[in-house]
């Protein structure tokens, strides 16, 4: 498996990470939509939302915890930021590793595309 998601958790490919513990990674998106945007992910590769199981409620929280604690950092949690986590192509999913996108730091418009 060739996974770049994993490639970066493991620092095999340079990145900025902003945050790591021993759960999950996150760090700055290459291609930004917004003056922020940290993608946040699992160390262990899970490919789509649809493989999670009930044994990773606890990490989809710690997730979710991790991008909310990144938005207060960067002083967007009060203005407001989105949380984005697409499945499979037709949604927009290009690398198959779960992962949230934390967007912000602009006014978000809905629908989003």
């Amino acid at each position: 498996m060739d996974c770049i998601f994993c490639r970066i958790a493991k620092k095999e490919i340079p990145s900025k990470i902003v945050y790591e513990d021993d759960v999950a990674v996150a760090f700055e998106d290459v291609n930004p939509q917004a003056p922020t945007h940290v993608l946040v992910i699992p160390r262990r590769h899970i490919p789509t939302i649809l493989d999670l199981t009930q044994e990773d409620d606890a990490l989809v929280g710690q997730l979710y915890r991790i991008a909310g604690k990144l938005a207060r950092q960067r002083g967007i949690g009060d203005r407001g930021f989105r949380l984005v986590a697409n499945c499979n192509r037709e949604a927009g999913q290009t690398v198959f590793h779960l992962h949230l996108h934390l967007i912000g730091g602009r006014p978000m418009h809905w629908p989003p595309g």
